[in-house]
């Protein structure tokens, strides 16, 4: 069975649009309350936490509303990293963690995902199963059976004292000056905290959200505001966070940009795992250098969700994406940019060497994308002129390079990318494949 609603993370769209509406937010409080009442747990408890977009009082009231009303109590912490109420979930433990989030989206969108009583992204079943209850009438449960809600009002310092247990008591950053970008997001109050709390000279941006400037022009997909604060302050290095807190990218003192592919490649070096799990998009010269060094490198499908499941079915530790996405499984349950950050300061402190140097041996190869805009009722699997070429670019490359062809998961689009040492090759392949399409 197919899911109508939940996506690669939870379910997410613009507010005011269905799904994303006081409604469906109602519905599906009550839908996963159910659930979990029909697996077993007599009184459920529900930890909810949401990022500083508007629109995450609206959502927080009606999935309250939903889970009171299927019997289930819950615990309300406001803004907080979905890794926050991913720790809590496990750290009280409660039954199920929630977060209203859109992650790196403009803060017109929002969304709604889910954590097991483990602090873990649930499986497809679960979201088949609420999906499915979705469907049924909602109705109540009878007065002595309603939930009830509190406040958890130390949950930010909770987390902050989490986060710094991630990094050894016997190290400092004392020394070191950081630039902290929080994006105007759910880390706004907590990372800050943590790395001055560490002993760094913390400078802030990104930490005067107003409800409506979450990820605009700061975070992890706009670093050019860090890169631009790094220089301005003369700092050592910068850390982009993106709106729930669970991506990261970082910056060093000359200004140069550290993406997910090339910090999961400094901690596989210096940790040296059996095994290492990126995705269908990591960077082709990341999964040679490990190789080449011993390490097992495995692709997953592109979300962190599907890293965590071929990191679980491995019994691996260490995986993540190019987007900053880290999963270090020692550390934490799910990707969190605070905790990666950390775990890349020690080895800083630790080795005595910059981001640049330890990479030194790595060097990324150039990506062409190409978006196209498929015709409608097109199946590019299927159209031979595009197999041929497709073929005929693989034969050219030889293993040199590689072809990642794969639809858009929220658009008619194919996207189309070409990865080769030689960046003119790259694009002249991609251009290749993108002219076998019909109506390009």
């Amino acid at each position: 069975m197919s899911r109508r609603y939940f996506g690669t993370d939870g379910v997410r769209g613009q507010v005011g649009k269905s799904p994303i509406v006081p409604e469906f937010g109602l519905r599906l409080g009550h839908a996963a309350g159910k659930v979990l009442r029909a697996q077993g747990v007599q009184r459920p408890t529900v930890l909810i936490g949401k990022d500083t977009r508007i629109s995450g009082y609206l959502l927080e009231a009606a999935l309250e509303c939903g889970f009171i009303a299927a019997g289930c109590d819950v615990v309300l912490v406001g803004p907080l990293p979905t890794p926050g109420v991913a720790y809590l979930t496990r750290a009280l433990r409660l039954d199920l963690g929630c977060v209203i989030s859109a992650s790196h989206n403009p803060y017109a969108d929002n969304g709604i995902k889910f954590f097991s009583a483990s602090g873990s992204k649930l499986p497809d079943a679960w979201e088949i199963d609420v999906e499915a209850g979705l469907d049924t009438a909602q109705g109540c449960v009878s007065s002595e059976q309603l939930g009830k809600a509190r406040r958890l009002d130390d949950a930010a310092g909770r987390y902050i004292e989490f986060c710094k247990s991630t990094f050894p008591n016997h190290m400092t950053l004392k020394g070191l000056r950081l630039v902290v970008d929080c994006a105007h997001g759910a880390a706004y109050h907590i990372a800050p905290a943590v790395f001055h709390e560490l002993g760094a000279d913390v400078v802030t941006i990104g930490v005067s959200p107003d409800g409506f400037n979450i990820n605009k022009g700061v975070g992890a997909t706009a670093p050019q505001a860090l890169i631009d604060a790094v220089r301005a302050h003369r700092a050592d290095y910068g850390i982009a966070l993106d709106g729930d807190a669970d991506r990261l990218q970082m910056v060093d003192a000359s200004g140069r940009l550290f993406n997910g592919d090339e910090l999961l490649y400094l901690l596989a070096m210096d940790r040296k795992p059996a095994g290492v799990v990126g995705t269908l998009m990591t960077n082709l010269a990341v999964e040679k250098a490990l190789r080449d060094h011993g390490m097992q490198f495995v692709r997953a499908a592109v979300g962190d969700r599907y890293v965590l499941e071929e990191l679980l079915a491995r019994g691996w530790q260490l995986g993540g994406e190019g987007s900053g996405h880290l999963l270090l499984l020692d550390r934490q349950t799910t990707g969190d940019g605070i905790v990666s950050a950390l775990q890349i300061l020690e080895l800083v402190v630790r080795s005595g060497r910059g981001l640049a140097d330890l990479l030194s041996g790595l060097t990324l190869y150039p990506q062409s994308l190409i978006n196209v805009r498929l015709p409608q009722g097109m199946d590019w699997k299927t159209h031979e002129e595009f197999g041929r070429a497709r073929a005929a670019v693989e034969r050219h490359l030889d293993g040199a390079g590689r072809v990642l062809i794969r639809p858009s998961g929220t658009e008619p689009v194919l996207r189309i990318m070409v990865e080769h040492p030689d960046p003119q090759q790259a694009e002249q392949h991609a251009r290749q494949l993108q002219a076998a399409l019909p109506g390009v």
